[in-house]
This record gives C-alpha cells, structure tokens and sequence, in this order.
C-alpha cells in the first residue's frame, strides 16, 4: 500500500506552486492548463515525486491518456498515482503561451523548493 508523501515535502511544494501567478487566467480563449502527477517509485531512495505538464485537454483525461500510453510521459505512465489539482487551482485556465511558461516555472519552483524528484517542465 502507498503512504503519501510527508507532509513538510508537499506543503514546500504547495508554496511554491502558490508562489507562481498567471496573467492569462480566465481570459477570453484561455483554455490551457497545467498539471501536477504525484509519481511513486519504490526503487528510488526518496520515492514520492512530481511531474509538471501543460495541456488543452481536461487534466483528467490527459492523465488517463498518459496512463493508457497515449503521448505518454514514461515516468507518469509508470510511476503517475494520481493529479494534484490543488496546486495548480489558482492559475488554471491560460493562454497556450501562459501554459508553457508555467510548466517549466513550476518544474523549476518544485526543484528549488526541495521535491525531491521533478520530471516534465519542458
């Protein structure tokens, strides 16, 4: 059975997402998001980490098309439990630009902040 992650590891990683801001949100034709996937892998010293993408689907649906091997990313198809939408509440909708820009902020917050394991933020 999976224990989550300690609760010092997400709280620095829920700063940092709320560190971030977006221009963009909820304006006319936004209709891109960014996500964060809680990953776990067992074989790693620090098991628990995060992974950063953006996207023009629902969240949902791209974490199940990811977990299905459609365009998938290797570390959330193997190693994805489950979304973290309350990351990233706050920013959602944005501009495709907006998106991408963020995806690789959060990526790079995640990794300041201390998370132990970041994959995505191209």
């Amino acid at each position: 059975m999976l224990q989550d992650p300690g609760p010092l590891w997400l709280a620095k990683a829920r700063r940092a997402a709320l560190s971030l801001t977006a221009q963009t949100r909820r304006a006319r034709g936004a209709r891109h998001s960014v996500y964060v996937v809680l990953l776990h892998d067992e074989r790693r010293a620090d098991p628990w980490g995060l992974y950063v993408g953006q996207t023009s689907r629902d969240p949902d649906l791209r974490f199940d098309q990811h977990k299905t091997g459609y365009k998938a990313s290797g570390p959330v198809r193997r190693f994805g439990v489950r979304l973290l939408p309350d990351l990233v509440a706050h920013l959602n909708p944005l501009g495709r630009w907006e998106a991408l820009d963020l995806e690789a902020g959060l990526a790079d917050a995640f990794r300041h902040a201390g998370v132990p394991w970041v994959e995505g933020g191209h």
